[in-house]
């Protein structure tokens, strides 16, 4: 077997990419501990923080998606682009990888379309259900294309699919249970039930309007409150959370490093129905209230959220309802203990263990010429 020297992983923009790139490279590392791995993002994006974060060194590029609001101002974005394919072309002929890996995300197509070019097999993640447009036009160069659902030949060339299930974050792969060292880390009650709300990385707004509006409800109803507002909405949330005198019960928070933590400790979780959310939520079988976010490329969201609902493993609220009932069913399905136990039982064998594994493995036959 040819031995794996020196990798590029590139993508982000979001958690639900740069999550999953981070369990790749983990997997890669565990297993070729001599590996050089090189990630390339977005210079603006969260993944130039949480990368190095975790440890793996990481290139930005000035990259940025399409302006379908105002058109002019594409004319920025094409500049940027041109701009983003001469670094890939430096980055990829100075690091000669021996292969390249996308998670999809602006950084990864100047990336990977350079690495193509120079005859450098390439590799696409795909999350969701409906595929993203960077991996779309990606797919023709990629010796494999891994994916979490069924059904993706509608995007893809069918020969070259792979079925491996979306990575999670590595702690939650290796640790379960731990419920009490959670409450603790926490400082929360085990005796009142624990709503955790979700709204990815950089926030939902609905979902922390759905919260506010209805606070005094969730205050009174004696539940307590792991709640990740996201990075735009933090200072707001807390600015009106000055006015209620007793927010004891509830932990508000920018950003939730310890996602282990935060799952050990909930009995419901309340998301927007990101891939790599659910992804998690089926690994740990935890009761999920979604709300797929509207704002998404043909509302992939609601998709990925239908594929849990059908099998009754999860409950929708809708994105334009939420405000007004949101709060209200997750408080009453918190409170039943049937039904909490219903949904975990339905959404547990859903989980796709392993992944990352799964897609090192593609790695290693697409650099071996398998």
């Amino acid at each position: 077997m040819k031995n794996i020297h020196r990798i590029i992983i590139s993508g982000g923009g979001t958690g639900g990419h740069i999550f999953p790139a981070i369990s790749i490279a983990n997997v890669i590392k565990e297993r070729f501990p001599e590996a050089e791995i090189l990630f390339v993002g977005a210079h603006d994006r969260m993944e130039m923080e949480r990368v190095p974060a975790a440890g793996y060194r990481i290139v930005g590029l000035p990259v940025s998606g399409l302006n379908r609001a105002n058109l002019l101002k594409n004319v920025k974005v094409v500049a940027r682009l041109i701009k983003s394919l001469r670094l890939a072309y430096k980055i990829v002929r100075e690091f000669k990888p021996d292969i390249a890996i996308g998670v999809g995300g602006y950084a990864a197509g100047p990336t990977l379309w350079v690495a193509a070019k120079r005859r450098i097999p390439i590799l696409i993640q795909e999350q969701n259900s409906y595929a993203g447009v960077t991996n779309k036009l990606l797919a023709k160069k990629a010796a494999r294309i891994c994916v979490a659902y069924e059904g993706m030949e509608r995007f893809f060339p069918a020969g070259r699919i792979i079925i491996t299930g979306n990575p999670v974050r590595t702690d939650l792969e290796k640790r379960s249970g731990q419920k009490a060292e959670a409450l603790t880390f926490w400082n929360l009650s085990p005796g009142e039930k624990i709503i955790l709300v979700l709204g990815g990385s950089l926030g939902a707004r609905t979902l922390n309007n759905s919260i506010m509006k209805h606070l005094d409800t969730l205050l009174d109803s004696g539940v307590q409150l792991i709640w990740q507002t996201g990075r735009f909405y933090h200072a707001e949330v807390c600015k009106s959370m000055k006015k209620y005198k007793d927010t004891s019960a509830i932990r508000c928070v920018e950003f939730i490093a310890r996602m282990d933590y935060a799952y050990a400790s909930a009995d419901l979780v309340v998301s927007r129905a990101g891939a790599g959310t659910i992804s998690e939520l089926c690994l740990l079988a935890k009761p999920v209230v979604l709300v797929p976010s509207p704002n998404v490329a043909e509302d992939h969201q609601t998709k990925n959220a239908m594929a849990l609902v059908e099998k009754d493993a999860a409950i929708l609220v809708s994105d334009k309802d939420a405000e007004n009932i949101l709060v209200d069913r997750a408080l009453e399905v918190v409170a039943d203990d049937k039904r909490l136990a219903a949904l975990s039982d339905a959404i547990a064998p859903m989980a796709r263990r392993h992944s990352a594994g799964r897609i090192v493995d593609e790695v290693i036959r697409v650099i071996n010429n398998e």
